[in-house]
């Protein structure tokens, strides 16, 4: 996953968090919500809270069942319920940008409880997936 730090600050112009891909642009009528994955050696799941933030998008949390090959928690992570958590040192991002293969499990979107495939959202064969704030009409 790509981070670029934020630029610009002000939501006046933004509404929401959109996926952008493949001239594709999918409004998900949210200010936050939980992307997961699983790694494709350790078999882990690994899943970050973001939300939409006056500065962009802000990580709140990230979560990992395990560690290993890249996947160690953050040095302040505590183990609650299976998963480490911490709160990543990352400044406020434009975009999160997924990439996907076909020789993993897709990423998964989390909204209010609700989680699916990103699939569901974005065809399968749309690479890069961006994670943005919505301009406004």
């Amino acid at each position: 996953m790509a981070h670029a730090p934020r630029r610009t600050a002000g939501l006046g112009r933004v509404s929401g968090l959109c996926l952008a891909a493949a001239g594709l642009v999918v409004h998900l009528g949210t200010a936050t919500l939980t992307l997961g994955w699983t790694h494709s050696v350790e078999k882990t799941v690994w899943e970050e809270d973001w939300r939409l933030t006056e500065q962009g998008l802000a990580i709140a949390e990230a979560r990992v069942k395990g560690s290993g090959a890249g996947m160690d928690p953050g040095p302040d992570a505590r183990l609650i319920d299976g998963f480490w958590r911490w709160t990543p040192s990352l400044p406020p991002q434009d975009t999160v940008v997924m990439r996907r293969s076909h020789a993993v499990a897709d990423w998964y979107l989390c909204v209010e409880g609700l989680c699916r495939p990103l699939e569901r959202l974005v065809p399968q064969a749309a690479d890069p997936v961006t994670l943005r704030a919505c301009d406004r009409p």
